[in-house]
């Protein structure tokens, strides 16, 4: 890009000699037309080069842009997803959707605009400054004095314009949260009357948008006005000062005095236009700071390491003595100590708050062993590899979220083999959903909108299941999926998963005690630790918490 700036310095001074040129020729010395036409065809080819020259410069500047967004991106991709569950719930999606969108997309004024017009502008800036300063030594250093004003201006007026900058992002930000929030939310916000009070907060939020936005345009309108001033005031002294040694003084000739005139508003011009670009730098640099912040904020990641587990049987899970806390709030899952053979039927069960879903957390590799370790075939969840972990396992939240697209999208996402339309039959059909899939307009072609709005909870937990079971896991993990479905439903998911139980580990948080009255080991919790372990008929002998649920929930056994 250095080379294309000088090429662009060398075309600006050879137009401007040439331009020269064919005035002095055509009307003081009196020349043909025809013996001006070399110069003319000269000078075509000179402005032909310094558009080329630009264009190539700004095309760079565009893919640097490009390069660097995708970069961004990334890497706000990896932090996301690095994150366990516990920091990846924070936060409101409109705002991390305004991150990845609207301020990566500020990123790019600084790549595209302000680098090349650096790289450019010192080019010619240097090289016409040079060639003014050997024609006529005065007016350059009439520049010598003026110019520097403009980058001290720049830089005092760019300190405020990176704080306005990320100021706006933030109230930006902060509105697309509570709009995503609030359309999302929108049955909620009208059953509860709240209509009013979330136009009044949305109202308040677009109002500090649009302040921040205005404080962002008063300094790029205070920046133009005094680059504009300076040189506008430099160009003409130069242009007083070559008018008195032409006139008064006569000891500057035709030639030199309009060569300098040419090239002193080349010069300025580039000045200028390296202010404009300054302060999208300096915005750019606002946006760029905001995206450091977010990528700075500690996640506690789970560690993984490089093994991978060996065979493709489901792997005996161990915790030896391992404990969580949450960062916010008091409750921790007590050192605990348990083990799951490979194809057991595990179930989870407890008061709320007792730390059903920590647990499964944990087991699932979502959550960090704090203390402890936890096992995988006698390997320590460090030293796992985390794709080849995640390969292997299957959840199943109580809210699963289907995206927006097809069924047969969001039946084979996640499945890591090509299935054709009979595989996808057959687990629709364990799901008990085959014959609803087969009554839509499109069949498994019908779009679901995002989140699965419009369908009812049993057909997303169905749907999410059919997924699940194309999977084929090793371990599946289920987080109360039953909760808040009818019997009929809950009965259907309950005989899919019979259907598979002798070919993968299940391990289910519980609700519905009936559900689990088969399993071959139940874990019961109460104030975040173990407080019982066994089948359900040891436990309803020695367990008074346990016969005291069973009682609750269903009148005895």
């Amino acid at each position: 890009m250095g080379g294309l700036s000088i090429g662009m310095a060398l075309a600006v001074v050879g137009q401007s000699y040439l331009i020269v040129t064919i005035i002095q020729n055509l009307f003081l010395d009196n020349a043909s037309f025809s013996s001006i036409l070399p110069a003319v065809f000269i000078l075509i080819s000179m402005l032909l080069l310094r558009t080329i020259f630009q264009y190539m410069v700004k095309e760079s500047g565009i893919k640097m842009a490009q390069t660097a967004k995708v970069s961004i991106r990334e890497k706000l991709l990896r932090h996301f997803t690095s994150q366990p569950m516990t920091n990846a719930e924070k936060g409101q999606s409109g705002q991390k959707t305004s991150l990845f969108m609207d301020t990566v997309d500020e990123v790019d004024g600084y790549f595209s605009q302000y680098l090349p017009q650096v790289i450019q502008s010192a080019g010619i800036v240097l090289i016409v400054w040079f060639v003014i300063f050997m024609q006529n030594w005065t007016s350059g250093l009439i520049i010598l004095v003026s110019a520097p004003f403009i980058p001290v201006f720049m830089m005092i007026i760019g300190v405020k314009t990176k704080d306005k900058s990320k100021e706006q992002l933030s109230q930006l930000a902060a509105f697309s949260g509570t709009f995503l929030d609030t359309l999302q939310g929108l049955p909620t916000v009208k059953l509860l009357g709240q209509s009013a009070e979330q136009r009044n907060k949305m109202d308040k939020d677009s109002t500090s948008f649009r302040d921040a936005t205005m404080g962002v345009l008063k300094v790029a309108f205070t920046n133009s006005l005094a680059l504009e001033f300076i040189a506008m005031l430099s160009i003409g002294l130069i242009a007083l000062e070559i008018a008195i040694r032409m006139i008064i003084f006569q000891n500057l000739s035709f030639f030199t005095g309009f060569f300098v005139l040419l090239l002193a508003p080349e010069l300025f011009s580039q000045l200028k236009q390296l202010g404009a670009a300054f302060h999208s730098g300096r915005a750019s640099m606002g946006a760029a700071s905001r995206v450091e912040d977010v990528l700075e904020e500690e996640t506690s990641p789970v560690a993984w390491g490089e093994k991978r587990l060996k065979g493709r049987n489901a792997p005996k899970l161990q915790l030896e003595q391992a404990s969580f806390r949450y960062e916010a709030g008091n409750f921790q899952l007590k050192p605990t100590s348990i083990q799951i053979a490979p194809y057991e039927q595990v179930a989870i069960i407890g008061k709320t708050g007792s730390g059903k879903s920590t647990l499964l957390h944990l087991l699932a590799g979502f959550l960090p062993v704090k203390e402890g370790a936890f096992l995988m075939d006698g390997i320590p969840q460090r030293n796992i590899k985390k794709a080849d972990w995640f390969e292997r396992i299957g959840y199943l939240s109580q809210q699963p979220y289907l995206f927006s697209g097809t069924v047969r999208e969001n039946i084979l996402l996640g499945s890591l083999e090509e299935q054709n339309d009979k595989a996808i039959q057959k687990v629709a059909e364990h799901a008990g959903i085959w014959e609803w899939i087969t009554a839509l307009p499109d069949g498994l072609d019908t779009v679901i909108g995002e989140g699965g709005r419009g369908l009812s909870g049993g057909e997303k937990q169905r749907i999410a299941m059919a997924r699940t079971l194309l999977k084929k896991p090793q371990i599946l993990f289920f987080d109360e999926p039953t909760t808040g479905l009818d019997i009929q439903t809950e009965h259907m998911l309950q005989k899919s998963l019979d259907a598979i139980k002798n070919q993968t580990t299940m391990i289910t948080v519980a609700h519905r005690l009936h559900t689990i009255r088969n399993a071959d080991k139940i874990f019961l919790l109460d104030q975040g630790k173990i407080a019982g372990e066994g089948t359900h008929e040891e436990l309803y002998q020695n367990n008074k918490i346990y016969q005291q649920m069973i009682n609750t929930q269903q009148g005895g056994r």
